[in-house]
């Protein structure tokens, strides 16, 4: 049996993204939420397959300073860059 698929990878990018907007505040892991399903009829793990849903709720939310939610996404899954897919989430999480 093999851990390395497209399921547990989309957990993962998904629990690093709800546990640090859950470190920021809930009230901010609520908006972010809301505003996914409002703006994009999406969720959190549906980020893993739309980094770019993320990465502009981030932009209206917090304008240059999304810079600072990124990069604490992208410290928690540094060790997991190695997988294409993680790799590319966080190429475009960062543009």
């Amino acid at each position: 049996m093999t851990y390395d698929n497209d399921l547990v990878k989309k957990a993962l990018v998904s629990l690093v993204i709800e546990t640090t907007l859950l470190e920021i505040g809930k009230e901010t892991y609520d908006k972010v939420v809301r505003d996914l399903h409002k703006k994009y009829q999406c969720y959190l793990p549906d980020c893993y397959d739309h980094p770019e849903y993320l990465n502009e709720i981030f932009k209206d939310l917090y304008g240059n300073a999304h810079n600072v939610v990124v990069e604490k996404i992208n410290k928690q899954l540094e060790e997991f860059s190695y997988h294409k897919s993680i790799s590319h989430f966080v190429k475009i999480l960062n543009q």
